[in-house]
């Protein structure tokens, strides 16, 4: 399989690409030009195209041949930058191609998710303030899920809880909805976030879905599998 991984050098980019390495994967990683020496662990293994991640032309050299794209929608500054990755990398895929996007708890697919108010709080006041610093827009990525909602392309978009790091515990847990009992831990080691978004490549169930994920091993992860949860209805 050949995999492009749009965003490589940001510490979830660098562990998908390792996990993909681990699964003998050709690998194509696209990253700033700045940021190009963060890939120096994999020199002499994978292909690096230099580019903003929004750059079309980036993209679509980057994306040619790709059996699978995993892109991390980072919505730097306010001029669009996440909602122009997702765009061009749809665009640009190959028709057949898996495509598997990374976000947080805060986007919802349909509505049905439920936030507590203390989350509901910190993205308000966060939203706001890393606008008016116009370091990061929200609403951007909101955006940018929008449209791969939207497409008619083989899409997965994975929804994180908050991060730590960590060795590996294994496949993360998920569901559809924020709110569901199995969720209630939040938290998520980071390299296993990039397991799920590799493994997404080659899991069929979850084509035009939405997985919200957890730790496997978790407290409320552990729980539900006890089944001392009830599941959602």
């Amino acid at each position: 399989m050949k995999v492009c991984v749009v965003g490589a050098s940001g510490k979830l980019g660098r562990y998908m690409v390792r996990h993909a390495l681990d699964r003998g994967y050709e690998v194509v990683g696209v990253c700033r030009e700045r940021s190009v020496g963060k890939l120096g662990e994999f020199a002499g293994r994978i292909t690096v195209v230099p580019g903003a991640t929004d750059d079309r032309e980036v993209i679509r050299r980057a994306v040619a041949g790709c059996d699978g794209v995993l892109t991390v929608l980072v919505p730097w500054g306010v001029k669009g930058y996440s909602a122009g990755t997702a765009q061009a990398v749809m665009d640009h895929a190959p028709a057949a191609a898996r495509l598997v996007f990374s976000c947080g708890w805060h986007i919802t697919r349909d509505g049905q998710d439920v936030y507590g108010l203390r989350f509901r709080a910190f993205v308000k006041i966060f939203g706001r303030l890393a606008r008016l610093v116009r370091a990061v827009d929200i609403n951007d990525q909101v955006e940018a899920c929008r449209r791969v909602f939207a497409s008619n392309t083989r899409w997965t978009v994975v929804r994180g809880s908050d991060l730590e790091e960590g060795e590996s515990q294994g496949l993360p847990v998920w569901s559809r909805h924020v709110g569901d009992p199995i969720l209630k831990s939040n938290l998520t080691r980071r390299v296993d976030f990039a397991l799920f978004m590799v493994e997404a490549l080659v899991n069929d169930e979850l084509v035009h879905e939405a997985p919200a994920i957890v730790g496997c091993r978790t407290p409320s992860a552990r729980a539900y599998a006890a089944g001392l949860t009830r599941p959602p209805a």
